[in-house]
């Protein structure tokens, strides 16, 4: 007997008048705004511009949902094009089925078209995202528990998740909620990748790796616990087999990277590294201004203390002139007197 459990929502859509609203897409929506946001943060302080993140993400988004319905939508292909499916329902992306797999796969194209109209260096903003990515995850995960699908085993421990539903060949019951699990996973990974980050000043996508790397180990054994319906290969669920393979690319990828471009970029967005020389260059500008006005200063007041000291030899010049006639003037006046004495002596 379980005595708790984690409950079910009735209803995965609340209506507002005529217009639908559904907690998968509202977790899916809250998920990119908090990935944008955070990415601007690193982006900032990692050189570049407030808004950049944002601007790339209106391609990277777009291209993520498409690669992520495609590859659910192939890897599933039955529930939409076998007998008795309606095809349509392929494109209800508001019913669940998002593969991370094909979602970070095209998103990678989105975002490295918007690099490249930027001149922006895709590994560089692949790092500055890669947090926000997982916390995205973990948030837009709770849409399966609007939907209650993708749950796992059968348990009776005070966390398992009560399904309620029967569509679809649900059997209500308690089971363990790997949507929980992966959420859980996800918050940590974005933790492990800024300590990570921080510690180590991870660039040129070594920190996207480790996101990447870490993702994958968490999905392999939520993924081995899922019930769900999935095409298998020697025993493994198919989305284990991709685990493994996406963890060996990005554990490589990290070691090559750092052998061949150690280090971090020092200039993540060449319009700010110009605008700060252009500053740079300014600023020196003003200071050779500032020199050579001093210098200009203390020429001047040299040349004034130089035409100071000349007025001055000039006046002393001018009293000695009129010093020495004022005394030939004495000495004619007194040989005259004296003359004039010996007259009349």
């Amino acid at each position: 007997m379980t005595l708790a459990f984690i409950p079910s929502p009735s209803h995965g859509v609340v209506y507002l008048g005529p217009v639908p609203l559904r907690g998968y897409a509202f977790c899916i929506i809250i998920g990119v705004f908090v990935a944008v946001w955070l990415g601007n943060k690193r982006w900032i302080a990692r050189g570049g511009r407030s808004g950049t993140v944002a601007d790339i993400a209106v391609w990277a988004v777009p291209f993520g949902l498409v690669g992520g319905r495609l590859y659910h939508v192939i890897t599933d292909y039955e529930l939409y094009f076998s007998e008795g499916r309606d095809w349509v329902d392929a494109f209800k992306i508001w019913e669940g089925g998002l593969g991370i797999w094909g979602a970070i796969a095209l998103g990678a194209v989105g975002a490295w078209i918007g690099c490249r109209r930027r001149g922006i260096p895709l590994p560089a903003y692949a790092d500055a995202i890669a947090p926000g990515i997982a916390i995205a995850q973990a948030v837009g995960r709770w849409g399966n528990w609007f939907n209650q699908e993708l749950y796992g085993r059968p348990t009776d421990l005070p966390w398992a998740l009560k399904i309620t539903s029967s569509a679809d060949g649900r059997v209500p019951g308690t089971y363990h909620p790997t949507f929980l699990y992966e959420s859980l996973w996800c918050i940590g990974v974005a933790l492990l990748v800024i300590w990570a980050d921080r510690r180590f000043k991870l660039g040129h996508g070594r920190a996207f790796a480790l996101y990447v790397a870490a993702y994958c180990v968490g999905r392999f054994w939520i993924e081995y616990m899922r019930v769900d319906d999935a095409h298998h290969i020697l025993g493994l669920r198919l989305n284990d087999w991709t685990a493994m393979g996406v963890f060996l690319l990005a554990v490589i990828y990290i070691v090559i990277s750092t052998k061949i471009r150690p280090g971090r970029e020092a200039i993540v967005e060449p319009d700010v590294g110009d605008d700060a020389k252009d500053t740079a260059k300014g600023d020196d500008a003003d200071a050779a201004d500032a020199k050579d006005k001093a210098a200009d200063e203390v020429a001047a007041e040299a040349e004034s203390n130089e035409t100071a000291e000349a007025d001055s030899g000039s006046a002393d010049e001018a009293k000695a002139e009129v010093g020495a006639e004022d005394t030939s003037d004495k000495d004619e006046a007194n040989g005259e007197s004296g003359a004039a004495k010996a007259g009349k002596s």
